[in-house]
């Protein structure tokens, strides 16, 4: 499976994706009627903003609570109830009168269904193609991500103008109905990748088990830091060039696409990582050029070229997938994904308050820098060519959950014959 076409071939694979485009929609859609209803009762720019990105704040708390039920529930049931339990939510929200408090109780609803909801999408992906076209898959999704986020906001401007907040708002439910109902009927059934009731204890047993394992901890490391500070130079764009911000911002954008079609669709596994290493300093490198003073399209250029190196975190997902045995890999793909959402607004605050010192410009690049030094730091242990695969445990207990939890840390079960399981170098 080498092409996008082939991809969608996969029988499952286009219901997934579907459902995928119907979720981002709802969320951008739903979520700038939100701002716009908070913003118009509140006036507060604080809890505007907090209205629009308080579900990825809370998905944190959900990867530390919820993340098991995304391996030991049925995908299809899953994905459908996720969907369907957004749908109520922001329904929810359309209530005339609804009081600013209780706002954003709903809203860490919503982010901890959807951290649970990135997690099974994760690893139903894995499910649905092989595994070596998991790059491909995750770049497609990635893309239709993207691109459904600019036309939904572009969409929302429109229905938030023509119609009401809480009609778009309800419009947002209806897509996120659609999502449901698409991955109710289009997804096959297949039972839970792991054994055992779902539990915040399960969770955190799980997460500590994948945080301990040497080679997927710098892993890890790699997928949340540096993208983080990055995310923090572009929280930057407006207060650098107010008048010029939505080129920079678009220019992020189509470098970032770029990135997902080269890395998924056309290069080779041996060709990916020998440039995964550079393909993470390039995402920061090319920021160091804002310590002068650049002409807008030499900026928004550098920032596309950046932004080709977002793509990185593909190669590293594909490191993740190597390293985790399907039994969890809904639950590793998740944690991925909170950290990631967890470290983007952190970067976005440090770098807030960096340029409130330096200003705009160097702040970029200090966060520019920032992210190198920790790239360059994780390099050597990303060099490493061992994991270890899960095939089974001792004890009862760790059997229904699905890790090893053995005071002896062994990394994930043992293979063949009971020695440690270890991928030999590739």
């Amino acid at each position: 499976m080498r092409s996008y076409r082939e991809l969608f071939r996969a029988p499952e694979f286009t219901p997934l994706f579907l459902t995928s485009c119907l979720q981002s929609a709802a969320l951008t859609i739903g979520g700038l009627a939100l701002a716009t209803a908070v913003y118009a009762r509140t006036g507060s720019p604080f809890f505007t903003a907090l209205s629009m990105f308080g579900p990825s704040i809370a998905q944190m708390l959900g990867a530390t609570l919820l993340l098991s039920a995304a391996d030991r529930l049925p995908p299809r049931a899953a994905t459908a109830g996720a969907a369907l339990c957004s749908a109520a939510l922001m329904a929810l929200l359309a209530v005339p009168a609804f009081p600013v408090w209780a706002v954003f109780l709903v809203l860490l609803g919503m982010g901890l269904v959807s951290s649970v909801a990135g997690g099974i999408r994760g690893g139903l992906l894995t499910d649905v193609v092989p595994e070596h076209a998991y790059l491909l898959g995750r770049s497609a999704l990635n893309i239709a991500n993207g691109t459904m986020q600019i036309c939904g906001f572009a969409a929302g401007g429109v229905l938030v103008a023509v119609l009401s907040p809480a009609e778009t708002q309800l419009i947002g439910a209806g897509l996120f109905l659609t999502a449901g109902l698409v991955a109710r009927f289009g997804l096959s059934s297949r039972p839970a990748r792991a054994a055992g009731r779902p539990s915040p204890a399960a969770t955190w047993r799980v997460n500590r088990q994948l945080w301990s394992v040497p080679a997927v901890r710098p892993v890890y490391l790699a997928l949340w830091v540096p993208n983080g500070l990055i995310v923090g130079c572009e929280a930057l764009f407006v207060p650098y060039a107010p008048s010029g911000a939505g080129l920079l911002l678009a220019a992020s954008a189509v470098g970032m696409l770029a990135g997902d079609v080269v890395a998924g669709r056309f290069l080779s596994p041996g060709l990916r990582r020998r440039l995964g290493p550079y393909l993470r300093l390039l995402l920061a490198v090319p920021y160091l050029l804002f310590a002068l003073n650049l002409p807008m399209p030499i900026a928004a250029l550098a920032v596309a070229v950046a932004a080709v190196g977002y793509s990185s975190t593909l190669l590293l997902q594909e490191r993740l997938i190597e390293l985790t045995p399907p039994q969890v890999r809904g639950q590793a793909l998740g944690l991925h994904g909170s950290g990631m959402q967890t470290m983007q607004a952190a970067g976005a605050a440090l770098a807030g308050g960096t340029a409130e010192f330096l200003g705009a410009g160097p702040a970029i690049v200090v966060m520019a820098v920032a992210s190198i030094l920790v790239t360059l730091a994780l390099a050597p242990a990303l060099k490493t060519r061992q994991g270890a695969r899960m095939h089974g445990v001792d004890r009862q207990q760790e059997a229904a959950d699905g890790i090893d939890d053995r005071g002896d840390r062994r990394q994930f079960g043992r293979g063949p014959g009971g020695r440690e399981a270890v991928r030999r170098p590739r």
